[in-house]
């Protein structure tokens, strides 16, 4: 009787540590870098779930390049909890691309903390520690894992000698992690003989699982598993990245408390982070819609961390700004909010129908934080007074403010609007660009519809390009559609650019799907011009001839009259009617009281100074006449509104309001973005008006926006 107690009690005191053990992680820390100049730095974000992360220091570094690296940039940086439980190892590669570009790179920097604050640091030149290696000439990517049979600290990384393909050695660290004790030894190497790099091992029941990206021989993310840590890497032949962008950087960790594990990759070429998550390390699911981060990471790293970590953390990198912009109600536009610090001033744009009469921002909140009040508050008569503090500082009062507001139109980072009244459904739709994409590089388009030109519904893809058109697999922009009844059934004709050309795609209803013709429209550029693209394609059906015609070009205005299919061009007919030497792109033509209106866009779409100019004429294929006063829409620098162009036009059907369709930076951080706000850009919609000659009134844009229209069907 008295083993069986004491075997009851063993295993309940067992099963109230493995409790305690599993909640004793509590919240996430994610260590990365970023992209652009000054990014070489590593920089924390908090996430309380795993799935949503805050920058922490206003996504700015927590540890200067400078003082830890020899050349003045570190990338990759992995973070480990020790075997202690308490001490905290980190490791990075120590390159400089801005200074240095890509090489060579011969160096990775060690790094130890007891409170994940203070850090000691050391840098390891392999090819000076050890002879052996002089020729190496990339030491990229190292990680650290323990090794519990030596009882010592294990990194591995990628090297390469001269052209040679990368391989991943290991060697150990020191007592002090300041330097490697061993030389370094091969750890894997692709069969084929392929370079693989950014080793990342995991070890789950009793197996060590190794993620490497291949590199020069196919591309993404395959695993090989050994029973050992420092041999008999079997290869797992299969790409286990859940996309078709080429990525990198591979970090996997464990969510708290479930046997889940996240798989998260650098998608490079996109400038985004895509997470998957996997039960065996075998079958990984996208959870991509199920994350959220306010910053973009570069090839980084994630850790579970405890109650009072995630609170020493905030104390020090925290500040009230990163916890008012945290405001997480799925109703406010969170890319447009605005932050005050020195009027200490907070304001929240939120959708069409929020009830701001009561009304909770829903700020995330981290150990260690407060925000006070807490409850939902009346925002419908105007500030509402909210008290941050932070654990060891000063609390703050700031004055926050919600309010409606209908533009930018959709919710999120679009460009290149095309706007359709349907007759078939009775509603609007809009047909964008769909923007994020570091230098536009996105490869799918979407549709949006709407009862009002107010209300949006994200109706979903409608085309992607790798998977549905056969000639072009990249730089899905600028579209445009038309609705045609033949033989008695609506058919509409897409529009689109794919890899820097026009092609074709038809569907029976607005929403789509739509299906690619199967060949580019036009694919060279028109006879005679010398230069630009074959992008920004415009249909146009004349109410007059009957005739419809497609216009398009870049540094070059060009049109043709297109087949009663509406699937290819007649023949000789296309003419070049470039209007002014500053017309750049984006042109957009209709009909109105006798008039031929042509719209277009001067400067680049990252200028602050992207403006739309128009010039009309008394037929479609010109020549157009350009006035002197030809502005229809430009930036207003104080409202804090830039890049205001390629637009497009609807007239609300049965009447004489007519409404302009465009993007513009966002709002209200594209300004301070530099080139990228090129590609991080909004759709807007305000009122397009006439004077009585005719002659268009230039737009103020705004950010209200314009009130709900309503269709002489729907009154």
């Amino acid at each position: 009787m008295k083993k069986k107690i004491f075997l009851y009690s063993f295993v309940a005191l067992f099963i109230t540590i493995k409790a305690h053990a599993q909640e004793h992680y509590s919240a996430y820390l994610f260590t990365y870098f970023t992209s652009g100049k000054g990014g070489e730095h590593i920089r924390f974000a908090l996430s309380k779930d795993g799935y949503h992360f805050r920058a922490l220091n206003k996504n700015q570094s927590v540890i200067n390049s400078k003082d830890i690296s020899a050349t003045g940039g570190v990338r990759d940086p992995h973070i480990l909890r020790g075997a202690d439980g308490k001490t905290f190892y980190m490791v990075a590669t120590d390159m400089n691309t801005e200074k240095y570009q890509w090489g060579p790179d011969s160096g990775m920097v060690l790094m130890r903390s007891a409170d994940l604050v203070h850090w000691t640091s050391k840098v390891v030149n392999v090819p000076l520690a050890f002879k052996k290696f002089a020729g190496v000439n990339r030491v990229w990517a190292p990680q650290t894992i323990y090794d519990e049979q030596a009882g010592k600290y294990m990194l591995y990384w990628s090297m390469r000698f001269g052209n040679e393909a990368d391989k991943i050695y290991y060697a150990y660290a020191n007592k002090d992690f300041t330097g490697l004790e061993t030389e370094p030894k091969q750890l894997f190497f692709k069969p084929d003989g392929g370079a693989c790099i950014d080793g990342d091992i995991v070890h789950k029941d009793k197996k060590y699982y190794l993620f490497f990206k291949t590199e020069g021989s196919g591309a993404g993310i395959k695993i090989a598993v050994s029973d050992k840590l420092t041999s008999g890497y079997v290869l797992r032949d299969t790409y286990v990245q859940q996309t078709k962008d080429p990525v990198e950087g591979a970090g996997t960790f464990k969510l708290n408390n479930t046997n889940s594990y996240v798989l998260m990759y650098d998608m490079y070429t996109q400038g985004k982070y895509q997470f998957t998550r996997t039960n065996d390390l075998q079958h990984f699911t996208r959870i991509d819609d199920q994350v959220s981060m306010n910053f973009h990471p570069r090839h980084g790293t994630v850790i579970p961390i405890t109650a009072k970590e995630a609170a020493r953390l905030s104390a020090e990198w925290e500040t009230p700004e990163d916890v008012l912009l945290s405001a997480g109600n799925k109703q406010i536009k969170s890319i447009n909010i605005t932050f005050n610090d020195a009027e200490k001033k907070l304001y929240l744009p939120v959708v069409p129908g929020t009830d701001l009469r009561s009304f909770d921002p829903a700020f995330v909140l981290f150990p260690g934080v407060t925000v006070s009040p807490s409850k939902p508050q009346n925002f419908s008569n105007g500030p509402v007074k909210y008290t941050v503090t932070i654990a060891g500082k000063k609390p703050d009062v700031f004055n926050v403010t919600a309010q409606e507001t209908h533009n930018p139109a959709l919710t999120g980072y679009y460009a290149d609007p095309e706007v359709l009244y349907a007759e078939k459904t009775g509603k609007f739709y809009i047909y964008p660009t769909s923007d994020g994409f570091d230098g536009w590089s996105g490869n799918y388009f979407k549709t949006f519809s709407s009862p009002d030109l107010v209300n949006w519904k994200d109706e979903g893809k409608i085309l992607d390009l790798p998977a549905d058109v056969s000639w072009a697999n990249r730089n899905a922009w600028a579209p445009c559609i038309i609705e045609k009844k033949m033989d008695g059934k609506y058919q509409y004709f897409y529009y689109f650019t794919g890899a820097q050309k026009i092609g074709v795609a038809v569907a029976d209803d607005p929403a789509g799907p739509f299906k690619d013709s199967g060949k580019p429209l036009l694919a060279q550029l028109p006879e005679g011009v010398k230069g630009g693209q074959q992008i920004d394609p415009d249909v146009f059906a004349d109410p007059i001839s009957g005739k419809t015609y497609l216009y398009w070009g870049n540094s070059y205005m060009a049109v043709a009259e297109l087949s009663a299919d509406m699937l290819s061009i007649v023949p000789g007919t296309t003419k070049i009617l470039t209007p002014t030497k500053t017309y750049n792109e984006g042109t957009y033509v209709f009909y109105r009281k006798g008039t031929y209106y042509f719209m277009w866009s001067e400067n680049d779409t990252r200028d602050p100074n992207y403006t739309v100019r128009y010039g009309t004429s008394k037929s479609p294929t010109g020549p157009i006449e350009v006035s002197e006063h030809n502005t229809v829409i430009a930036k207003d620098e104080k409202a804090g509104i830039y890049g205001t162009g390629h637009n497009s036009v609807i007239q609300v059907p049965g009447t004489d309001d007519w409404f302009i369709v465009y993007h513009r930076f966002n709002y209200p951080k594209g300004i301070t973005m530099g080139d990228a706000a090129g590609y991080n850009r909004e759709v807007c919609i305000d009122k397009l008006d006439f004077n009585t000659d005719g002659t268009i009134k230039q737009v103020t844009p705004t950010h209200a926006g314009i009130k709900p229209v309503l269709l002489r069907s729907n009154k």
